[in-house]
């Protein structure tokens, strides 16, 4: 099962419509053609699902957010917490 972990953008190529965004510490890109063009700068945290961005989401709620997901993350083991972080939103 994937969970959507809030992500925080930190590149956009507006050639390819990608960003590049961290999720927890792990880097990838994901598309933005789902998006309003311009609605997603670098520093907003977004929500993927199947490598696109999905939507934008407000920085306190996806801080929250993240804390509860490190809170989780303590508790399984690192193959169960690898694949977490590394499930193509």
């Amino acid at each position: 099962m994937c969970l959507s972990i809030p992500s925080k953008v930190i590149k956009i190529d507006t050639e390819f419509n990608i960003a590049t965004v961290d999720t927890m510490g792990v880097q990838r890109t994901a598309g933005l053609d789902l998006m309003e063009e311009g609605s997603v700068e670098v520093g907003d945290y977004v929500l993927l699902h199947i490598g696109f961005i999905m939507n934008k989401i407000d920085e306190e709620d996806a801080i929250e957010s993240l804390k509860i997901y490190q809170e989780i993350l303590k508790t399984l083991d690192e193959e169960e917490r690898a694949r977490m972080l590394e499930c193509d939103h």
